[in-house]
């Protein structure tokens, strides 16, 4: 065990668990923060989506000592974005998620995606939202991206 620091959602944590241990169950389990969701594990799915540095990152593989130098973001972190807040509203407009497991690792790239693309295609919305849907909500993730944006 390491005792260490993260800079998660603008805020300082102390952890002490070993370098090696994924981030991903740095944040569920040591943190608190659980809205980041566990998929596959094999960096498939996007479930586990945060930002490391303002990048879109699958937390299940990146060692927790690969980010203790930069800026971490959750989707417990996404109420202070602009675009993250009419993204939210979005998915309950349009009632995007049916189960909603998917949703917070949807929601963190879809964030990106209108934070540098605001009036994406839907080949746009398709390309930066590789995420898994198990329940195939994806025709309502795409209009609650295109409300969000205005479209």
């Amino acid at each position: 065990m390491t005792a260490m620091s993260l800079n998660i959602n603008g805020k300082v944590y102390p952890v002490n668990v070993d370098p090696a241990t994924p981030l991903l169950w740095v944040l569920r389990d040591v943190v608190g923060l659980t809205g980041t969701k566990y998929g596959c594990g094999v960096e498939i799915c996007k479930a586990c989506t945060v930002w490391i540095d303002g990048s879109p990152e699958k937390s299940c593989h990146i060692p927790v000592k690969e980010v203790l130098a930069v800026k971490v973001t959750t989707i417990e972190g996404l109420a202070a974005t602009p675009v993250g807040v009419r993204l939210q509203q979005a998915f309950i407009d349009v009632q995007a998620p049916q189960c909603g497991y998917c949703q917070s690792g949807m929601l963190m790239c879809a964030t990106k995606l209108l934070a540098g693309n605001s009036k994406p295609t839907d080949a746009a919305i398709d390309s930066a939202l590789s995420n898994i849907c198990a329940c195939g909500t994806y025709p309502r993730v795409r209009a609650a991206i295109k409300l969000a944006s205005g479209q």
